[in-house]
């Protein structure tokens, strides 16, 4: 049996009854899908941090306005401790995965020096750890309904309140989370 679709560039929604603590509720935007597995960063996930924390722990001084306290997501439960950054434009950085013409997944230190510096991309998301499966797993979970998945959407990515994204991320697919309970139901 053949790779059937990539769900590169897509959004990942959490059901309402995903119970998994660590993506209840959640929006992960799939860098990566092949048939040796997926890679995910969670794009709703706000922590405690704030980018001039990070920014400290790696001496990279921010000159640009509000920087500093731009917020860090939780990108996923794999590598906390390690940065990517989700960013728009043409950057070349040093370690740069091109997911589409215009978005990028940058994991190395000068996409935060650029950032920090205001000559960064205009449009970025920051977040620690990432969301990983294994060869077949997510597509097993896709057919358990674990997950709905959609085409990823800029303006929620990068502009809506992280709060609004899972709703958001949803109701371009046409469903209303609302609607649906976390329990399966019985007619």
């Amino acid at each position: 049996m053949g790779f059937a679709t990539s769900l590169t560039n897509h959004f990942l929604i959490a059901m309402p009854g995903l119970k998994d603590p660590n993506f209840s509720r959640t929006v992960t935007y799939i860098c990566e899908h092949t048939e040796q597995g997926a890679m995910g960063i969670i794009i709703n996930r706000p922590m405690d941090i704030r980018l001039g924390e990070v920014l400290e722990q790696l001496d990279i001084k921010p000159s640009a306005v509000g920087v500093a306290d731009t917020h860090v997501f939780l990108g996923g439960p794999v590598q906390t401790d390690r940065g990517f950054v989700i960013h728009t434009g043409s950057f070349e950085f040093d370690s740069t995965l091109s997911v589409t013409a215009d978005i990028r997944v940058t994991t190395s230190r000068d996409v935060l020096e650029a950032i920090a510096e205001g000559r960064g991309p205009e449009e970025c998301l920051v977040a620690l750890g990432y969301a990983g499966w294994g060869s077949g797993q997510l597509e097993q979970e896709l057919s358990g309904n674990a997950w709905l998945s959609g085409p990823a959407d800029n303006r929620i990515m990068f502009s809506l309140p992280s709060a609004q994204r899972w709703r958001a991320a949803a109701q371009i697919l046409g469903v209303d989370l609302n609607l649906m309970s976390g329990e399966a139901g019985h007619a």
